[in-house]
């Protein structure tokens, strides 16, 4: 695989995003006001409880929101020194899978079940490098099941015929075939068991080393990012409350949320029979634009101006900053 150099500029920045979903009901105020950047080669994790907003923002990234409901209403994203939001289909579809691919939640709906995970991972290199031929093709197939883990000779099976450890594989190696820059992993890890978990988990920290391929890894688990992330950010409601180093964010972390979330992981060799620790509430109603903390209802350290406004976020240091009316 061939290396690329660190540069200058940044390979994401994203300002001010914010995305909206068309629902028969109402409108769904997704992800408000989001913010960050990521260098070429670095891993960052977005981690926060189902309907944060995570999935909706690598959707965005991908230009892939549902036609005709989802929207981005304000913001930007700049990949790679180009606009997404302003860019013709066309470019769209050529940056898919050469600049940016994405790792889906579920390895059992991801695939086709009508073609050989061989085929799929072809019709990738297909649709990227229409001049070579396809027996030059086909080795790069055999190439990426090899670099998975997976025997080039089973690239004629079916998905049916793998578990979902080895189609989450077949996941990667579709998303990795044309050597993207950025992979977006969105809870890659969530339908397997522990022990592949961890097998995926080590296989894609050795993918990014070979490969120095950005990534952006979606999940709710702290554990997960623990040690495969270079910062994490933390997000409630579509809004970042924490972002840091991962060592600030275990260590040094100040905002309620983050604090339940690491609460909420287990440890091993800890000697309290505690039961472990569980957040109550739900998060709010999207469907309501929210102008004060969306974290207030369920936030025991809640103070009155805490339902009435937004803090604005705190610098702690160059990395870490909090959105929290405890810092002000």
């Amino acid at each position: 695989m061939k290396g690329r150099g660190t540069m200058s500029k940044k390979l994401l920045s994203i300002r001010d995003l914010s995305v909206d979903y068309n629902t028969e009901i109402s409108r769904v105020y997704a992800v408000n006001g989001l913010s960050f950047d990521l260098d070429y080669g670095e891993t960052l994790g977005l981690v926060g409880e189902t309907g944060a907003g995570k999935t909706t923002a690598c959707l965005s990234i991908m230009g892939l929101l549902p036609e005709g409901i989802g929207e981005v209403v304000e913001g930007s994203i700049t990949l790679d020194g180009e606009d997404i939001l302003r860019v013709p289909d066309s470019r769209l579809r050529e940056l898919r899978g050469r600049t940016v691919s994405m790792i889906f939640q579920d390895p059992m709906s991801s695939l086709n079940p009508v073609l050989t995970v061989g085929d799929q991972i072809l019709e990738v290199l297909q649709e990227h490098n229409k001049g070579k031929k396809k027996e030059e093709l086909e080795k790069t197939v055999d190439n990426m099941m090899e670099l998975v883990g997976i025997p080039a000779n089973r690239k004629n099976e079916y998905p049916h015929e793998f578990s979902g450890g080895m189609k989450q594989r077949i996941v990667i190696a579709i998303a990795l075939a044309c050597e993207p820059k950025l992979i977006l992993a969105d809870e890659p890890t969530t339908a397997l068991d522990v022990t592949i978990q961890a097998q995926i988990m080590d296989l894609m920290m050795e993918l990014k080393t070979k490969m120095n391929t950005a990534i952006i890894l979606v999940t709710h688990d702290l554990g997960v990012v623990a040690n495969f992330a270079d910062r994490i950010q933390v997000m409630y409601a579509g809004e970042v409350v924490e972002r840091g180093t991962t060592k600030e964010i275990f260590n040094e972390s100040r905002h309620p949320y983050t604090w339940a979330l690491l609460r909420s992981v287990p440890r091993l060799g800890s000697e309290s029979k505690k039961e472990l620790y569980a957040l109550g509430g739900t998060p709010p109603d999207l469907l309501l634009p929210l102008n004060h903390c969306p974290f207030a209802d369920r936030c025991e350290y809640c103070m009155p101006i805490c339902k009435e406004c937004k803090p604005k976020e705190t610098a702690l240091s160059d990395t870490h900053k909090v959105s929290c009316w405890l810092m002000h």
